[in-house]
């Protein structure tokens, strides 16, 4: 049965806008393994394609010129061997003169580009030669190319210096489903989850269409994460490295930083990374960092806390299969059935209200729409008390700062039950406030709101912070 579609309306637009201009099209589309490159653009231009192919991943450049002369043989029907890219793009050129038509469009599609540019090759060379010399002149050509080594397609490609500076036309950035793309995903695919556990889906394996390929209709969630994860031949034991050597070349560093982000929730400065790292807070760190940025790793919070620059904010771990990994699966757990044996563990429990905390921070637009402000500009970021202030160190995980004056300073708390404010609890929360405004000078409203998985108990201290309610519904 074929996979329709879900969501991607506006990437879906886009292309086909570019398919139908009145200009030569090279299109860079970039996203993080996994999350549907490929299948967009197959399902979108099906048999629409003039040319199409595919990089080897690890191939050398003796295998990557094999799969050309495959695609090739497919679409031309010759098997000639080139000397090098050069001839093989002049190959290209000459098919695709014979098959340009005022028509309908000449869409060229290169996969895992990354994968082609093998030491020496010239590769990147030839095809910006390619484009500049003969397809960038062609009123019909959308050229669209994409990998899943998105720190390589951003300096090689999108913001490259060499052939290809300036030659991209559009970029596309493909990100993951959102928490209601990822319901109906699974209710397409015959699951009948409440959101509780579409949201739980979500907190293991993120909104990544082919990780949620995997689960299986006829089984519990809890036996799909038994047998993706805690077998050893599990679909998804040995994801992770695959994940990190696919997205950089040097990926050792790159764990690194993703472990120590993992180790604080509310997330690190540059600076504390590097002095965790016991690295120079240098060049090399700061583009580390914005590659796992672009690769939808991470996220960069700026902060109202004064002696943190805007530019050198809150960089906090947002991958969910990431942090989930990291959290079950770096213990060596031996037993197969530990998801399902373990669901009411204080382990379990724990991990449900961090990992609730990212969820309601990767779905920002939503809480917006349910607190109703779409309409108002806004910026958002995180807060730290810098000393302790008031009775203790204080922060604040998200802040939605309104250019109406007001802000609503959120505490997200997950709970099985609808969340009572305790006594205990309304303390720490003006603590917070108050600190937060000593510090920050802030003089606008405050608005308290709390984002609960499943609402909140109405009693004197909620009554007394006039409290703004949401629920798990509302990130749907």
């Amino acid at each position: 049965m074929r996979q329709s579609f879900i969501g991607r309306e506006t990437e879906i637009s886009l292309l086909k806008k570019y398919a139908t201009s009145d200009r030569a099209e090279f299109v860079a589309i970039y996203g993080r393994r996994r999350v549907g490159k490929t299948f967009l653009i197959n399902n979108v231009f099906k048999s629409d394609l003039s040319f199409s192919m595919t990089g080897i991943i690890g191939g050398n450049q003796t295998a990557q010129i094999q799969a050309f002369i495959e695609a090739m043989d497919i679409y031309a029907g010759t098997a000639e061997v080139p000397a090098n890219w050069f001839e093989a793009f002049r190959m290209l050129r000459h098919y695709l003169s014979q098959q340009i038509s005022k028509d309908k469009p000449c869409v060229v599609f290169i996969d895992e580009l990354p994968c082609f540019d093998t030491r020496k090759s010239d590769f990147t060379d030839a095809l910006g030669h390619f484009w500049n010399s003969w397809a960038s002149l062609q009123p019909e050509m959308l050229l669209i190319v994409c990998g899943s080594a998105t720190s390589w397609m951003m300096n090689n490609v999108i913001d490259s210096h060499g052939g290809l500076h300036n030659r991209i036309t559009h970029e596309i950035h493909l990100k993951e489903f959102t928490l209601r793309e990822t319901e109906i995903y699974l209710n397409s695919r015959g699951f009948h989850f409440d959101r509780n556990l579409v949201a739980q889906t979500y907190m293991i394996f993120g909104g990544i269409p082919y990780y949620l390929s995997l689960l299986d209709n006829e089984l519990s969630l809890s036996k799909n994460v038994d047998n993706l994860f805690f077998r050893t031949d599990g679909e998804m034991h040995r994801e992770f490295l695959r994940l990190y050597k696919t997205l950089f070349s040097n990926y050792e560093p790159y764990v690194a930083i993703v472990e120590e982000l993992n180790k604080k929730k509310s997330g690190l400065t540059r600076g504390e990374i590097a002095k965790n790292l016991k690295v120079d807070p240098n060049g090399r760190l700061t583009k580390m960092l914005r590659n796992l940025v672009d690769c939808d790793i991470v996220r960069f919070f700026p902060t109202k806390q004064k002696t943190i620059s805007k530019r050198n904010g809150i960089y906090q771990l947002m991958d969910f299969f990431s942090m989930f990994y990291m959290h079950f699966m770096r213990k060596e757990i031996n037993d197969t059935e530990y998801w399902t044996k373990n669901q009411h563990t204080p382990a379990i429990n724990t991990w449900r209200g961090l990992t609730f905390e990212k969820l309601c921070l990767a779905h920002i637009e939503q809480i917006k729409h349910a607190l109703r402000i779409d309409a108002i500009s806004a910026i958002y970021y995180s807060w730290r008390s810098v000393e302790p202030a008031v009775e203790r160190k204080a922060q604040i995980d998200l802040i939605i700062d309104r250019a109406d004056r007001q802000a609503n300073v959120c505490e997200i708390k997950y709970s099985e039950m609808p969340y009572s404010i305790t006594k205990d609890e309304y303390a720490k929360y003006t603590n917070r406030i108050a600190a937060f405004k000593a510090q920050t000078g802030y003089r606008g409203g405050i608005i308290p709101t709390f984002i609960t998985a499943n609402g909140l108990v109405n009693n004197s201290y909620s009554e007394s912070l006039a409290v703004k309610g949401l629920t798990l519904d509302d990130l749907f």
